[in-house]
């Protein structure tokens, strides 16, 4: 063999030992790991835990209604390529059946960590006698606390190089939280029991964690246009109750709120459900705080004027 064919072997067979060895290899050369969610609460908690080792991407436009969000075919394939896809069954029929027809590698449903149920309410109110699963229920920080312990556990299985950082993050994440719960414990201390009248019933979690009675205009479905006689039922609520505010969201339309609450000839005010984040500079942390707010200043609390600040 002349010395130029040699050569020309040997850089043959290190080009095909190159190939090989990158075949073996992860497929992505660096280790951040492509988590994709299906709403904004879900995005926060996948952020704060992942922190720096995570790409997290969310199935919700910002200021969408994440109920009746629709899929393109590239955002299916993207669910089917993602390392870890977090998701709350039952709340977009149009990502559940996206991941039924293109299921990823990894998958992580919240509902059980969530602990969902069916019209959760505060000990005041009636039952719902609804069988439906309540979605809403990052309204409790406890309860995304246990979401967040669940996210930590699959990022610690997809990445175990990251595994303590994953803990540590939600360990950070989950004292945030029941600092928040403690917040509302003592900003709602007076107002076990009032009646807290929203658009749309996104609020039961929160009425149930903080003693409070949720009375919705429209069901779970915010979408879903009230009747006549419901708007004759929570008219007979707030008078009967001397409710003072009726909240609206930012997310669906205020104007049935709005001039409901006018033509009794009481306040509204602005509640977020947090699910459609509309503003990007105010984070989980930052709404929640907002809507404690509001519910201070909205609600009638015992030992207060009107609103549940003390006068």
């Amino acid at each position: 063999m002349t010395p130029a064919c040699a050569r020309s072997l040997s850089t043959a067979t290190a080009a095909l030992l190159v190939l090989t060895t990158t075949a073996c290899s992860p497929v992505a050369q660096d280790d951040t790991v492509d988590v994709l969610t299906s709403f904004y609460p879900l995005q926060y908690v996948a952020e704060q835990v992942g922190g720096e080792h995570v790409n997290v991407t969310n199935l919700t436009p910002a200021a969408a209604d994440p109920h009746n969000v629709e899929l393109s075919p590239a955002r299916v394939r993207d669910m089917g390529e993602a390392d870890l896809v977090v998701y709350l069954s039952g709340m977009q029929p149009a990502t559940d059946e996206a991941l039924e027809a293109n299921p990823p590698g990894r998958l992580l449903d919240t509902a059980e960590a969530a602990g969902l149920e069916a019209g959760p309410n505060g000990g005041a109110a009636a039952p719902s006698g609804s069988a439906a699963l309540d979605p809403h229920f990052w309204q409790d920080p406890t309860r995304l606390a246990d979401v967040a312990q669940g996210v930590a556990a699959e990022l610690s299985d997809a990445d175990p190089a990251h595994a303590a950082d994953y803990a540590a993050n939600a360990e950070a994440l989950v004292a945030q939280l029941h600092d928040l719960d403690q917040d509302y414990r003592d900003g709602l201390a007076q107002c076990a029991g009032a009646t807290l009248v929203v658009s749309h019933e996104a609020f039961g979690y929160l009425a149930e964690r903080y003693d409070l009675v949720q009375v919705g205009i429209s069901g779970i479905d915010p979408e879903a246009e009230p009747s006549p006689a419901r708007l004759r039922a929570v008219r007979s609520v707030v008078q009967a109750d001397d409710v003072q505010t009726i909240f609206f969201e930012v997310i669906t339309s205020p104007e049935v709120a709005q001039a409901l609450a006018e033509d009794i000839g009481i306040d509204s005010a602005k509640l977020d459900p947090i699910e459609g984040r509309a503003d990007p500079a105010a984070d989980y942390l930052d709404i929640m705080r907002e809507n404690l707010a509001a519910l201070q200043a909205g609600l009638v609390c015992e030992g207060t004027a009107h609103g549940g600040r003390p006068q």
